[in-house]
């Protein structure tokens, strides 16, 4: 006789996103894995008096989601500090920090993040604003999108930072008439700053990993890499495995450090390895800055304000030919291999280093990936399939909004503009897709990605699609955020679709997104997350 099942969930429609069985309405685990999935009839004979039975009630079933590039314990320590990531413009910033400030007095430094350049004219806002808040202490804050900071007079006092201190290599000091440093610091230049922010304890860590797994949960993602994993990230996500506190599936990308050479590959062969449900196997190496800020690498140069061209094409944080010999070496030593790449000048430099690792080492299944490909030559788009490259797209950027509409396009020019987050083209092409949110740059909530895939449009806005021409099918938008994710992470064969012998990592959300107008996704809620079978978020709805 069979075992009965620990968990039946029937009465709605269960989308297994399997190419073999796409369609059910009831699913069994037993031990953590599906042991059947089918009709309602089907799971009947596996419902004993311990079995906990879901009843769907119409609502929908998805495999557990998952994120190709987060940054979970950044996001957690923004919570857990000065977060302005619900702030809506500048004042309501200012008085974030004010507020952060006043209820902070021991703070050392008022440190956090979440502000967006859209607020601020020209993307780049003062530090004459900070100083009439916090006049006293240092504050240094991170741009939502990770590649900038905002800090006040005192912050660069003590950081030794003014007029005369020049810009490094990787970076700009934003400068007022006369040299002084403006307020912002693009990419390299926040570290001038940064680094005199107190470091973090291991229990802050912790903790702040925690607060960005439970807020991962409530999204419906169970499984995601990390994609900047220092030595401090790293030490959180062992001790949350080896306590069992770690209850989502993660692949930690470790951290390229674009300062340093092949000299660091040992340290990261010492560092590689797994514990728990964290696996350490993935380098992470940021190839360029954004495109905002001008540091995207591109074929070409940028234009300015009127129009006109400009002598800037971004920068290339790692010698395009130092990357080759970097990646190939990586390769060879067995690791994945996952780039930051906005700019189209970037994502052919990353092209051009796993095309070189190919040829010096031959095909494997280290599964590199590509991530964000803001532009993307039309040459270049062939190339994922030939070479074997996964897209890691973050949908949610593909759409007309201020920083898409002020402070890209009329500095792209129209020909460019159009090569933007060419989903579609490259779907056409053969390249295997992933999907992922980086947050805390945006939201993590799968179904605002997912709108955007799909509409090309700003989630709850009535806006003019942004290159319809490349949107995706919802099946091809879920397949990337599930299964296209899972096969990157290499755990295609356990996760990514709803099917017999595989773990039971699910979604229940409260509509199906095959049933209403694909402008209605954003509304999606999820209800319940499961990590094999075990419920790990509920809301309190369900």
């Amino acid at each position: 006789m069979t075992a009965p099942a620990d968990l039946v969930l029937r009465g709605g429609p269960v989308h297994t996103l399997a190419p073999d069985r796409p369609e059910a309405t009831a699913v069994a685990v037993r031990g953590g894995r599906i042991v059947a999935v089918g009709a309602d009839a089907d799971v009947r004979p596996l419902t004993g008096p311990a079995t906990e039975v879901v009843d769907l009630a119409g609502r929908a079933l998805l495999p557990g989601f998952q994120d190709a590039h987060v940054h979970p314990v950044l996001a957690g320590l923004t919570m857990i500090r000065c977060d302005l990531h619900d702030t809506r413009d500048a004042d309501e910033a200012v008085a974030a920090v004010r507020a952060y400030a006043d209820a902070n007095p021991e703070a050392e430094w008022i440190s956090g993040g979440g502000w967006s350049m859209e607020w601020f004219p020209g993307g780049t806002p003062s530090r004459h604003l900070l100083d009439t808040v916090v006049p006293d202490r240092p504050v240094h804050l991170i741009n939502r999108d990770g590649h900038g900071a905002w800090v006040n007079t005192r912050a660069l006092e003590l950081s030794g930072v003014g007029a005369d201190t020049p810009d490094p290599a990787d970076g700009r000091i934003e400068r007022e008439p006369g040299g002084a440093p403006q307020g912002t610091l693009h990419e390299g230049a926040s570290h001038l700053v940064g680094r005199h922010v107190p470091e973090p304890g291991e229990e802050t860590m912790l903790r702040a990993l925690l607060a960005g797994q439970r807020r991962l949960h409530a999204a419906g993602v169970t499984a995601w890499q990390d994609a900047m994993v220092d030595q401090k990230v790293q030490r959180a996500y062992l001790a949350a495995a080896e306590s069992g506190l770690l209850t989502a599936r993660v692949v930690g990308a470790l951290w390229w450090d674009r300062d340093r050479g092949e000299e660091q590959i040992p340290e990261l062969l010492a560092r590689r390895g797994e514990a728990g449900r964290f696996r350490a196997t993935s380098v992470k190496i940021m190839q360029d800055g954004v495109a905002e800020n001008f540091t995207a690498a591109m074929t070409s140069p940028y234009l300015d304000g009127c129009g006109c061209v400009t002598a800037n094409r971004g920068i290339s944080f790692v010698d395009p030919e130092a990357l080759r010999r970097h990646v190939t070496r990586l390769d060879a030593e067995g690791f994945q291999v996952h780039v930051h790449a906005v700019g189209d000048r970037a994502a052919r430099e990353a092209l051009d280093a796993f095309e070189a690792a190919r040829a010096a080492n031959g095909r494997n299944d280290h599964r590199h990936h590509i991530a964000h490909l803001q532009v993307v030559h039309p040459d270049d788009v062939p190339r994922f399939a030939a070479l074997g490259v996964t897209a890691n797209m973050q949908p949610l950027w593909a759409a007309h909004e201020p920083q898409m509409d002020e402070l890209t396009i009329p500095f792209l020019g129209p020909e460019r503009a159009a090569w933007q987050y060419p989903f579609a083209a490259l779907l056409r092409a053969g390249a295997p897709l992933a999907a992922g949110s980086d947050w805390p740059v945006s939201s993590p909530d799968p179904f605002l990605g997912l709108h955007v895939a799909v509409n090309r449009t700003p989630p709850g806005e009535s806006a003019e699609a942004f290159l319809p021409e490349q949107r995706l099918s919802l099946t091809a938008a879920l397949v990337a955020y599930t299964a296209g994710t899972a096969r990157v992470n290499h755990l295609d064969t356990r996760t990514g679709t709803i099917e017999r012998g595989k773990l039971a990592d699910l979604v229940v959300t409260d509509r199906d997104p095959y049933a209403i107008p694909p402008g209605e996704l954003a509304g999606t809620s999820v209800l319940a997350t499961y990590v094999e079978g075990e419920r790990v978020h509920t809301h309190r709805a369900f």
